[in-house]
């Protein structure tokens, strides 16, 4: 999907029925310079506030689920919120955004907008928010249950050890053992280690004869 900036009504065919009016009022009162864009590895979704020329400006990976795609957009909403009533005094991730982002979470799960498991996965991710829903591992294993394309992946924590996987870049590692929270790999062509996080997705690789 090639980066384009998405308009309003454009933008329901991504998120979860029943959340894009409270989002689309959201983006419409802040005048949000909205980008969907295609998939990046390494952000879900990115935040740049308003300066003097340009409006508050959201991008989101267009590759995302649905509930992803609301957590994340939710995530960088609470970003301009937080700029907006401290600008840049406080910390990325520091308690003022948690508040904002905890305080638009619970709209949307008095909304009844996210299914039974992703909303038990979010009231457990209270006490401690992560930076972002891709480090919370319990939510993201959750959260990739409505993967389109889940079935054709595992996790990097469901290859056996010693079992071989291939990345979406064609890269080819096998799965060591277990180091803190993450699995040292080796990558087959260089021998270079390299740490997966658990649900990192992968597909499973058997070399052919």
């Amino acid at each position: 999907m090639s980066k384009k900036e998405a308009p309003l009504e454009y933008l329901q065919q991504f998120l979860p029925d029943g959340s894009a009016a409270l989002i689309l009022a959201y983006l419409q009162e802040h005048k949000v310079h909205l980008t969907i864009t295609r998939q990046r590895k390494t952000v879900l979704g990115d935040y740049r506030h308003a300066t003097g020329s340009q409006n508050h400006r959201i991008s989101i990976n267009g590759n995302l689920n649905k509930y992803s795609f609301l957590l994340t957009l939710i995530h960088e909403i609470a970003h301009l919120y937080t700029f907006n009533q401290y600008g840049n005094a406080v910390l990325s991730h520091g308690k003022e955004w948690k508040t904002q982002y905890r305080h638009l979470l619970q709209e949307f799960i008095q909304m009844k907008i996210f299914p039974g498991d992703i909303i038990s996965a979010l009231k457990k991710s209270f006490q401690s928010l992560p930076a972002s829903s891709c480090v919370d591992d319990d939510l993201m294993r959750v959260l990739k249950n409505y993967d389109i394309h889940a079935k054709r992946h595992l996790l990097v924590e469901q290859i056996p050890e010693g079992g071989l996987f291939k990345t979406d870049d064609g890269k080819i590692y096998r799965r060591g053992k277990k180091i803190r929270k993450r699995f040292q790999c080796i990558h087959l062509s260089s021998g270079q280690l390299y740490l997966f996080s658990p649900v990192y997705q992968v597909k499973p690789y058997e070399p052919t004869a």
